[in-house]
């Protein structure tokens, strides 16, 4: 890191140092480390003055990564982080449920039906996992920031969606498509597709004499085809079994299925933000012109640049990037084999979880999995797997961060075009004591 966070002795955060004035104040023992990413020092004696420089912390939020950043207002920048967001708890939670099941037929003793005891589901406010997780992670990060600087204002880049208009965008010329959508006078989509195909086999068109109409997916169901109109046809019976079949064939072209859930989830993210955070709201059209003009390429982090500066050309005090990675508390199953007969040990192994920050060979890595023959395959904070021959042992390895919910590492800012270091003077400075 270009600058080093400070504490005072009673934790409360001050403006950051540079490295040179820390490793003084740590030589003298007038203050200690507090943190190691990003660094932190915590002061053994109480400055002289504790006054700071007012800090803007913005947040370019969403539904699979958040960005952030802190500047003063010169527009010198002092701290960069992007998180990724979980968005596979829908995923997990269903293989629990297999797991559960399986082991509720190996075990024949009682337990509770789960559909008879849940009160959670009716709670007032209640939000499903996901949206719970992805709205914690944002306040997380934020009470994050606010624990290691002086954060006078917060501003947060907020965004609504119109999954209707994303979905039929002629809604935006006929706004009476809102309440008289394609459906409307039609008891169902299926009523609609016979409708349109004049109740008539598009295939044989009348000529197998199968008096018997289905409405079929042209792009199946189990491959992710839609459930709308473009995706639908109507066949008759004869047709539609030898198309399943594999003795008749559709030269049409259909639809998969849409994904509108980030748009849907950041509706709700926005509105939970702001009811629990103090801060000004800004939108993306103007994050976007702000980047274009400071000439900054488009990352989740430069966004959050713009939104803390309100525009002002940055300047970077730091070229380090936090880069974190929400992870689960632990694995679901909980044995392998044929007949499940070998349990996974989920506690330490040699010493060591599931990732874990380690060492190795000069490089710090994350543990992908362990072998209880004291060897662990390791990956980076993308979860991509790291190919290293021999294949590391424990013993030589050494911890240097536990695990927790999320995982962290340091990593260098994107490169930045010439030109915007012309135009803003986008470079390292001194940072201000």
């Amino acid at each position: 890191m270009n600058v080093v966070y400070v504490l005072a002795p009673d934790g409360t955060p001050l403006m950051p140092c540079s490295c040179a004035i820390a490793r003084l104040l740590l030589k003298d023992g007038k203050a200690k480390v507090k943190r190691r990413t990003p660094f932190t020092i915590k002061l053994l004696v109480q400055p002289s003055t504790t006054s700071t420089q007012p800090l803007t912390l913005g947040v370019d939020t969403g539904s699979a990564v958040i960005g952030s950043a802190v500047a003063d207002t010169q527009g010198q920048v002092v701290y960069l982080s992007e998180v990724q967001v979980r968005n596979d708890i829908a995923t997990t939670m269903k293989e629990r449920v297999k797991y559960r099941r399986n082991r509720r037929n190996r075990k024949t003793r009682y337990r509770k039906a789960r559909w008879r005891n849940r009160k959670n589901s009716i709670k007032t406010g209640r939000f499903s996992p996901t949206m719970r997780s992805k709205i914690d992670a944002h306040l997380r990060e934020i009470r994050f920031v606010q624990s290691i600087l002086p954060i006078r204002h917060i501003v947060l880049e907020t965004g609504t969606f119109d999954p209707h208009a994303l979905k039929n965008s002629n809604v935006l010329k006929h706004k009476w498509l809102y309440q008289k959508g394609i459906n409307y006078g039609f008891a169902n989509i299926k009523a609609y597709v016979l409708t349109r195909d004049s109740y008539t086999c598009q295939h044989c068109a009348g000529k197998s004499k199968d008096k018997r109409l289905e409405v079929h997916h042209i792009v199946f169901r189990s491959q992710n085809g839609s459930d709308e109109e473009a995706n639908l046809l109507t066949l008759c019976k004869t047709c539609h079994d030898g198309l399943h079949a594999g003795t008749v064939t559709l030269k049409r072209a259909g639809k998969k299925k849409g994904n509108l859930n980030h748009a849907t989830q950041m509706n709700s993210i926005r509105l939970q933000l702001l009811k629990q955070v103090q801060a000004e709201e800004t939108w993306g059209f103007v994050t976007k012109e702000h980047r274009q003009i400071a000439g900054l390429p488009k990352e989740h982090c430069f966004d959050a640049v713009l939104i803390a500066t309100r525009g002002a050309m940055p300047t970077f005090q730091t070229t380090v990037i936090l880069k974190k990675r929400c992870v689960p508390d632990g694995d679901y199953q909980q044995t392998k084999g044929r007949h499940s007969e070998q349990r996974i040990l989920t506690g330490k192994i040699g010493g060591f979880r599931k990732f874990d920050m380690v060492r190795y060979q000069g490089q710090e890595y994350l543990i992908k999995g362990r072998m209880s023959t004291g060897y662990a395959i390791l990956m980076d904070i993308d979860g991509n797997k790291v190919d290293l021959k021999p294949i590391p042992k424990f013993e030589k390895m050494k911890r240097v961060r536990a695990r927790s919910s999320w995982m962290m590492c340091q990593a260098p800012m994107p490169h930045i075009s010439s030109t915007a270091n012309e135009s803003g003077e986008n470079v390292a400075r001194k940072p201000r004591s």
